[in-house]
């Protein structure tokens, strides 16, 4: 039996990692056997750059973390090695930058996630991983709101220049 003091500790990190699985919007769950530190440093400042927190967890320990949050179905693959990354505003930070990482190394991959508070599979993570960045998504909006007026300046300028000259003004009355 553990410890008095070990038992509190953990405690504390399942009720940290209900809280931080509660309030955020999307995480994903990897497996990160096989990746060395120079890689895993890069992968973090990356992650942390995006506002993502990532860190390594017992399975036991996630897995009564995601039972509290209500996420159940994401303890079915919390076996082998498990880290966690949770995005707090962004829902598609976590699964395009681990899905990159996952493509460039082979024993590193995806196991599962969650969005918005539903547990989601790879195939999802995957679709998330080749959405643009919200700043780009939010790029396109514009231009299409744009797009309209940019055309009608265009075709009055277009009129103005086919007349050969422009709006006369008026002379000075003379006295």
């Amino acid at each position: 039996m553990p410890s008095e003091k070990v038992l509190e500790q953990k405690k504390q990190i399942v009720a940290d990692l209900t809280e931080q699985l509660k309030n955020s919007v999307a995480g994903v769950v990897v497996d990160y056997k096989g990746v060395n530190v120079a890689d895993d440093t890069k992968l973090r400042k990356e992650l942390r750059e995006a506002g993502v927190h990532y860190s390594v967890v017992k399975n036991t320990l996630l897995g009564l973390a995601a039972k509290n949050a209500g996420l159940d179905d994401i303890c079915s693959v919390l076996e082998g090695t498990t880290a966690i990354a949770i995005s707090p505003e962004d829902h598609t930070a976590a699964a395009r930058i681990l899905s990159k990482f996952a493509d460039s190394h082979k024993n590193f991959s995806v196991k599962s996630g969650y969005l918005d508070g539903a547990v989601i599979d790879t195939a999802t993570i995957d679709s998330l991983a080749k959405l643009p960045t919200r700043e780009v998504l939010l790029a396109t909006v514009c231009n299409a709101f744009n797009a309209p007026i940019a055309s009608f300046a265009r075709a009055i300028q277009a009129i103005v220049d086919k007349s050969g000259e422009a709006p006369a003004e008026e002379a000075p009355a003379e006295a």
